[in-house]
């Protein structure tokens, strides 16, 4: 009976787990195609199902290094038990469905560290962290947005200088064909780093189950949370789209693929190394980037600080849902 309770326990929390990774890609699904819904490259409905197969096919081409700073380098997998798990999820998602219904693009992976970090410290105080895992992460809030914003303006910059006496009815076309290709970068980069992050706490629920007798990423792991994310994204998150697309600033084919292209370059880095950062902060930062290349006034900059806000408090509210909705399983469980 013991082992069915663990057992029954464990599939629950793998499914809250995959159901953060769908909400997070219905979240975020703003990141991967507001830019080209917005310069109506693609109708909505395409846009979302081009998004989601990209999404899912970063599962064959990246290493597995962000789950691993999620699963053991946040707080110690040794402290993530049950009700760490559940509360980190639950604060997680619950601040991501209030920012989806004020149409705000917070961090999804930001609102998941915050939940870990809540839940982690509740339970054994601030000694449960892994402050270098947490500095990369906290480096990355500031970094992320700075990359993503100097891409956006080299590169709208240097491509406008390369079609300066170009046909403007031929740079659109051309800018139309190779917003396709960004939006795909874009939304590998994006598979690449918040699937991921879903997959490392699956990881260390099953390390702290007993199910594995060391922290480990299963590739049938790894793969669900693709899975999960894609169909996420499928169902698309149409009040951020609005608020990405086209209240911080009017985009031009030729400015959203460079938005996604500078957004793509800085998640395949932070990939790379292993750093979970916020694809939301990086292709805001971009939009804003190649808006403010053509002048300053073209971006609506209270739209921007407004969401600015809403990523420094991310982390903070997340943490404090997270703290009680930890003390609430652990004193009902």
């Amino acid at each position: 009976m013991e082992i069915s309770a663990v057992s029954l326990t464990l599939v629950l929390l793998v499914g809250v787990a995959l159901l953060f990774d769908i909400i997070n890609g219905m979240h975020d699904a703003a990141n991967s195609i507001a830019t080209v819904v917005s310069t109506r490259v693609l109708k909505p409905h395409y846009a979302v199902a081009w998004a989601a197969f990209f999404n899912f096919a970063a599962y064959f081409l990246f290493p597995t290094h962000v789950a691993d700073t999620i699963g053991k380098g946040i707080i110690s997998p040794d402290l993530m038990d049950n009700a760490v798990i559940m509360g980190a999820l639950a604060g997680a998602i619950g601040w991501n469905l209030i920012t989806w219904w004020g149409g705000i693009p917070s961090s999804s992976s930001h609102a998941l560290v915050g939940g870990i970090v809540g839940a982690g410290v509740t339970k054994a105080g601030f000694g449960a962290i892994v402050w270098s895992g947490l500095s990369k992460t906290l480096y990355a809030i500031v970094l992320s947005p700075v990359t993503g914003f100097i891409l956006g303006i080299v590169l709208i910059v240097l491509v406008s200088w390369l079609f300066l006496r170009s046909n403007p009815a031929f740079a659109d076309a051309l800018f139309r064909k190779l917003q396709l290709v960004s939006a795909a970068l874009y939304s590998l980069g994006h598979g690449s780093n918040d699937a991921q992050k879903t997959a490392g706490i699956i990881a260390v629920l099953l390390y702290s189950n007993g199910v594995y007798s060391e922290f480990t990423i299963p590739a049938w792991v790894v793969f669900s949370c693709y899975a999960a994310m894609g169909l996420g994204t499928m169902l698309g998150g149409w009040r951020i789209v609005h608020t990405m697309g086209s209240k911080i600033t009017r985009l031009t084919p030729m400015q959203g693929a460079c938005a996604e292209t500078g957004g793509a370059i800085t998640l395949f880095g932070a990939s790379y190394l292993g750093v979970p950062v916020s694809t939301t902060h990086t292709i805001t930062s971009a939009i804003v980037g190649v808006g403010a290349a053509r002048r300053a006034s073209a971006v609506r900059w209270n739209v921007a600080k407004g969401i600015v806000w809403a990523w420094i408090i991310t982390i903070p509210c997340s943490a404090l849902l997270a703290a009680l909705c930890y003390w609430i399983v652990s004193h009902i469980v």
